[in-house]
């Protein structure tokens, strides 16, 4: 991981940016100190666990437009529930 000045990364940020997306994480400093890090958007959704939605992708898929998927879900209930 580089450590970028404050001032140099926002002076660079495109190049910044460009290193974040080819090589990693960039550490930003204020006085010497850590303060943040840059990751590209596919390592920050990789570290989040932010991915895509089976029902998102499954809409997108060529079988959307056929009608041998039923893409609606069933909503009543499976089973009664004495409380």
């Amino acid at each position: 991981m580089s450590i970028w000045q404050l001032q140099d990364a926002k002076a660079r940020l495109s190049e910044l940016l460009k290193t974040a997306e080819l090589d990693g994480p960039q550490e930003i400093t204020v006085h010497g100190k850590p303060v943040a890090v840059v990751l590209s958007r596919r390592e920050y959704q990789r570290l989040t666990g932010m991915h895509e939605s089976l029902a998102d992708f499954m809409q997108r898929s060529p079988l959307h437009e056929r009608d041998e998927v039923d893409f609606v879900r069933d909503r009543s209930p499976t089973r009664e529930i004495a409380l």
